[in-house]
């Protein structure tokens, strides 16, 4: 098929939305499509074969670099709907693919051209407003949802990426449409050189000089994700271990360090700034337990699937963002509350049954996390959309 796809976001950035881009479009090349994708001003190329890039123009004064909904974001979003609208009067599309916002001009132009449009839901825009706390005008809310139905209504399938999406979408009648596929990939999984245990074991060394147990956190610092929680967590547990924070910026890290100083173990916190995410890989190898220390939203973090492809023991909030992947047979969960979740720490760092669990979720991922049945999903998708 030849795809016009469009993504209101900088890419590639290694960060949520436009690391599901790259695998959407990773796996479309490989299975033979070609893509003309439009898309913010900043960010790196990617040399997919069959992929054409095409930038809106970068306006002054205006930066789409941050997470979650912007008003920013309107002039980009307007100059992808002109720059798409040229595309299609000079090309034949089989397909219209959107992601987020833009699949509102995917419908539009679908209309236009009379090209079958694909949504590519990350997450529910209404919800968007509570997860970043953009706004809690009922009015926006309530225009926010109505554009979000026109949306589903006016696509031909819909890509969900969990079981709460999944669930959403079924309750606003649409459920025919939706296609499960959940963001099961990384960068590891198609790395030909993998890091191996020296160079794991040397960083570890660099971290971790007297051997200590190493817990780790790798996102940003965006409020949903339970940064305090965890800093205040890691200063009620017994164990004595290092936090390491691997993400965000000098801005983000200095509360932290000094939350950390404040409970005690201010030498006993190490933080990274924002690592390509082939670097990641390293730092999960080398640590001892991962956390997921999220505490609202409901979509599941991107992080999840390669830290049970990891096979160590994972520790994460007992909420429905967290537990609609992670079970009590694979993982540790707790209440997002600092006395309950150090313990848990303290319990996944020097307990078998832990490193029981952690090898039950790698063989599940092993099993149903693959390349192959990605590929299979996305292949449905667009299959459905295109079907008349």
């Amino acid at each position: 098929m030849k795809i016009l796809m469009l993504a209101p976001e900088p890419f590639f950035q290694p960060r949520g939305t436009p690391i599901s881009v790259y695998f959407r479009l990773k796996a479309l090349s490989d299975l033979g499509h070609s893509v003309d994708l439009v898309t913010y001003p900043r960010g790196a190329d990617v040399p997919f074969p069959g992929l054409t890039i095409k930038r809106v123009p970068n306006l002054p004064g205006i930066n789409p670099s941050k997470i979650g909904p912007s008003f920013v974001k309107l002039p980009l979003d307007a100059q992808i709907f002109f720059s798409a609208f040229g595309k299609l009067v000079r090309n034949r599309y089989d397909l219209i693919f959107s992601h987020e916002e833009a699949a509102f001009l995917g419908v539009l132009l679908g209309k236009m051209f009379r090209t079958p449009h694909l949504y590519d839901m990350h997450s529910s825009l209404p919800q968007q407003l509570d997860n970043f706390n953009f706004s809690r005008s009922s009015l926006l809310k309530s225009a926010f949802l109505r554009m979000e139905r026109r949306i589903l209504k006016g696509s031909r399938s819909v890509i969900v990426i969990c079981r709460d999406l999944l669930d959403y979408v079924r309750g606003l009648g649409f459920g025919e449409k939706a296609v499960f596929l959940e963001n099961i990939l990384d960068f590891n999984d198609f790395d030909p050189a993998p890091p191996g245990p020296e160079a794991i074991a040397s960083a570890r060394r660099e971290i971790s000089a007297y051997g200590e147990k190493i817990v780790l956190y790798t996102g940003n610092f965006e409020s949903y994700q339970g940064v305090p929680l965890l800093i205040e967590s890691f200063g009620r547990m017994k164990e004595r271990a290092i936090l390491l924070i691997v993400g965000g910026s000098k801005t983000d890290h200095d509360p932290a360090r000094k939350r950390a100083a404040e409970l005690g173990f201010a030498d006993r916190i190490v933080l990274v700034e924002k690592v390509p995410p082939q670097r990641v890989p390293v730092y999960i190898g080398l640590s001892d337990v991962l956390v997921s220390p999220r505490v609202s939203g409901t979509n599941t973090p991107l992080k999840i699937y390669a830290y049970l492809k990891s096979g160590k023991p994972i520790v994460a909030t007992d909420l429905w963002t967290n537990s609609q992947v992670l079970t009590e047979e694979i993982a540790v969960l707790a209440p997002p509350e600092p006395e309950k979740f150090g313990a848990a720490l303290d319990f996944a760092l020097i307990s078998e049954e832990a490193r029981r669990r952690a090898r039950a979720g790698a063989e599940m991922a092993a099993r149903e996390y693959t390349y192959p049945r990605y590929q299979e999903k996305i292949t449905e998708a667009i299959e459905r959309a295109a079907r008349r």
